[in-house]
């Protein structure tokens, strides 16, 4: 009787013992009772960026800093709802919890009274909600998109003689100064910025790029500085001419005519502006 209840311990042991192998093998992770997820950041079409280089992964406001192959993966996770978010950190643009907010011009995170950077690098940025499932590893590709549009701006002199025309500033107002990258939206107050100038011939043309338009008026003020130390002031009314911008990342190009005094008394004015790719609002 010893022999044969010695037997059936070894049995039921040998039992468990196979019942738990088989409950272990069951699972597909190291992480059993978490997930994880792995994300691939996918740039616009035509970018000539290297995939995905130089992105940051956030997932619910935590970095993912984990990689495998063109995958940022996460640390396990607790399973339920999570919100990713990726985004590049472009010269000239400051990332502060989810918010992307231009540089001053001196290259700080900007203060209300002062001009942002005209011209930052392209920002890119993509957002989406997702589900984590214990004992899973979830591959995802996120598509992101540019949230910066250029500006170009072309006057050419119709009126006076260009050759007069020493320098060229200028400052827009009504320009965004920051976006929530979470929201995908823009956020904070409408600033101004001062774009570069420059004149070719007849020609003279300042180059942007902006998060978007803001406010209820967008006015270039320009001051033209001539060879004999005169200087003008111009102020044009852009709108009507920019109320389309934040529809599109497409670079918009806007033409116009530069007026500059001939004689005593007569103010320069800008007019006919025209979108390049059709439209046209008068402005003066």
């Amino acid at each position: 009787m010893k022999r044969k209840y010695t037997a059936t311990i070894l049995a039921t042991a040998l039992l468990f013992s196979l019942g738990g192998c088989a409950k272990d093998e069951q699972h597909h992770t190291p992480h059993p009772d978490k997930g994880v997820v792995a994300i691939s950041v996918d740039l616009p079409q035509g970018d000539e960026e290297e995939e995905g280089t130089g992105y940051t992964v956030e997932i619910d406001g935590t970095t993912a800093d984990g990689h495998e192959g063109r995958y940022t993966v996460s640390d396990p996770l607790p399973p339920g709802e999570y919100t990713v978010l990726a985004y590049n950190e472009p010269e000239g643009i400051t990332m502060t919890d989810g918010i992307a907010r231009v540089e001053r011009t001196d290259g700080t995170v900007r203060a209300l009274t002062d001009f942002i950077n005209p011209q930052p690098d392209t920002l890119y940025s993509a957002t989406e909600r997702i589900t984590v499932v214990a004992d899973d590893t979830l591959r995802m590709n996120l598509d992101v998109v540019q949230r910066t549009r250029d500006l170009h701006i072309k006057l050419i002199v119709t009126e006076g003689d260009p050759e007069r025309i020493a320098a060229v500033t200028g400052t827009l107002s009504g320009v965004a100064e920051a976006y929530d990258l979470r929201n995908e939206t823009l956020y904070g107050e409408a600033v101004s910025t001062r774009p570069t100038f420059t004149r070719d011939g007849d020609k003279v043309s300042a180059d942007l790029r902006l998060l978007g338009i803001m406010g209820d008026a967008q006015t270039l003020s320009i001051l033209l500085t001539f060879s004999n130390g005169d200087t003008q002031s111009i102020e044009s009314d852009l709108t009507e001419v920019l109320a389309g911008f934040n529809g599109s990342t497409e670079p918009f190009t806007l033409t116009g005519n530069l007026r500059t005094p001939v004689e005593g008394g007569f103010a320069g004015s800008i007019d006919g502006w025209q979108q390049a790719d059709g439209g046209n609002a008068d402005a003066h």
